[in-house]
C-alpha cells in the first residue's frame, strides 16, 4: 500500500516539470481509497492564470475524472503548504485530507501565516498534516529561487570582454560548497571581469580570515572553514579560477596583477583586523600581498593540505580549454588538494583567533 511519502515523492516529480517549464516548482497529486486521480503542478506563467496553483489543477482534473466538484473522501499531497485561495477550494471540494512539504512562511494558509483549516466557524473539517519529504521539497524551491537570483546577477553583472564565465551546472554536484555567492566587478584594475567570493560569518567580528587559494585551486580549497565559522571568513576565487570569469588571454594572469585586484577587493569589503590564510600554493601570492600591505594581516598561516584528491571538483570550472588560460599561465589543475577537513579547519580557525596584531 502507497504511504503518504510514496504519494509526496509522485508531486515532487510534478514539481520537478513545473520547474523545467519555468514555474514556480510545485507539484500535487489527488488520491482516492489509495489510488490516483488526478495530478497538477504550477502553470500560472504559462497559463496566464493566477490561479493555476498546483492544487488548484489538480482539483479540476479530479473533479473532471470524478464528475462531481465534491471530492470526498479524497486526499491531496502537495509540495508546498497552500495558499488562502487554495485552501478556500480545499474546503469548498470537501477533501477529507491535506498533506504538504514544506512550509511557507509568505504565504501558507496551513499555519505559517493564517490556518484556514483551523477555522472553527467554516462548515467543513479537513484534516492537515505538513512535513512530509520536507527537505526535499523546500530543497527544488530553493534550488529554482538560487538559479533565478544567478541569472538575473548574471543579466546585470554582464560578461566582461574577452571572458568566459562557467555555467552554474557545472557545480551543482559540489554539495558540500552551498555557500551564498558575491560577485564584484567594478574596481579600478578589474577590467570589468567579475570575480567571485564567499562571505560567511559574522560581519562584526573582532577578526576575519581571509583565505587566499593558489594557481589550479579555488575558493572549494577552504570549504570547511566556512561552515558556521565563529569569525568572518572571506573566500574570493581568483580571476580566472573558480566561479570568477576567466579571461583568455594568458598575460593578463600575472601574479601581481591578482594581488592588486585583491588588494582592491579587501578595500571594498572592509574586513577590518584580518588573518591571511593560504594554501600551499599559494605562499607567493600570499608573500605579495604582506609586502604590499604588511598593516592589514593580524597573521599569516598555511593551511593545511588533506592530501586526498577531489578532482572533480578542481575540474568543474573549465569546461573546456578555453577557459584555461589562467592554469596555462600560473600552473595546472590541482593534483591532491582536497584542503583542510573540518577538524582541521577547527584548529586553523582557533590558531588564527588566537594571533594578537603586530
Amino acid at each position: 500500500m502507497a504511504t503518504d511519502a510514496d504519494w509526496m515523492q509522485l508531486a515532487l516529480d510534478e514539481a520537478r516539470r513545473a520547474g523545467e517549464a519555468g514555474e514556480v516548482p510545485v507539484g500535487a497529486v489527488l488520491v482516492k481509497d489509495g489510488v490516483l486521480v488526478a495530478t497538477g503542478r504550477n502553470s500560472p506563467v504559462a497559463s496566464n492564470d493566477p490561479g493555476a496553483h498546483a492544487e488548484m489543477n489538480a482539483l479540476r482534473a479530479g473533479g473532471a475524472a470524478l464528475g462531481n466538484y465534491r471530492l470526498q473522501g479524497c486526499e491531496l499531497f502537495v509540495t508546498l503548504e497552500p495558499c488562502a485561495m487554495c485552501a478556500g477550494a480545499m474546503l469548498h471540494a470537501r477533501l477529507s485530507r491535506v498533506v504538504f512539504g514544506a512550509k511557507d512562511p509568505k504565504t501558507g494558509a496551513a499555519g505559517s501565516v493564517v490556518d484556514l483549516f483551523a477555522e472553527a466557524r467554516l462548515n467543513h473539517r479537513t484534516s492537515v498534516q505538513g512535513g512530509v519529504l520536507e527537505a526535499p521539497c523546500a530543497d527544488i524551491l530553493q534550488r529554482f529561487f538560487r538559479d533565478r537570483r544567478e541569472a538575473a546577477r548574471e543579466s546585470s553583472e554582464p560578461l566582461g570582454d574577452d571572458a568566459l564565465r562557467t555555467p552554474t551546472e557545472r557545480f551543482a554536484a559540489l554539495t558540500d560548497m552551498p555557500f551564498a555567492p558575491h560577485y564584484v566587478s567594478d574596481l579600478a584594475v578589474q577590467r570589468g571581469w567579475r570575480m567571485h567570493f564567499v562571505d560567511e560569518g559574522p560581519r562584526d567580528s573582532a577578526l576575519a580570515c581571509v583565505c587566499v587559494h593558489g594557481p589550479g585551486e579555488w575558493s572549494y580549497f577552504f570549504r570547511h572553514l566556512l561552515v558556521a565559522p565563529p569569525v568572518r571568513v572571506l573566500a574570493p576565487d581568483l580571476i580566472g579560477f573558480g566561479k570568477s570569469d576567466k579571461p583568455k588571454r594568458e598575460h593578463v594572469h600575472r601574479l601581481e596583477w591578482h594581488r592588486d585586484v585583491l588588494l582592491q577587493w579587501l578595500d571594498r569589503v572592509h574586513p577590518g583586523r584580518a588573518a591571511l590564510i593560504h594554501s600551499a600554493a599559494a605562499r607567493p601570492l600570499a608573500a605579495l600581498l604582506a609586502d604590499a600591505g604588511p598593516s592589514r594581516f593580524a597573521c599569516i598561516v598555511q593551511a593545511p593540505d588533506g592530501g586526498e584528491p577531489v578532482a572533480p571538483a578542481w575540474r568543474a570550472p573549465f569546461p573546456d580549454r578555453g577557459y584555461e588560460a589562467g592554469l596555462r599561465a600560473l600552473g595546472p589543475v590541482a593534483a591532491s588538494s582536497s584542503g583542510p577537513d573540518a577538524q582541521q579547519a577547527s584548529r586553523l580557525l582557533r590558531e588564527a583567533m588566537g594571533y594578537s596584531a603586530p
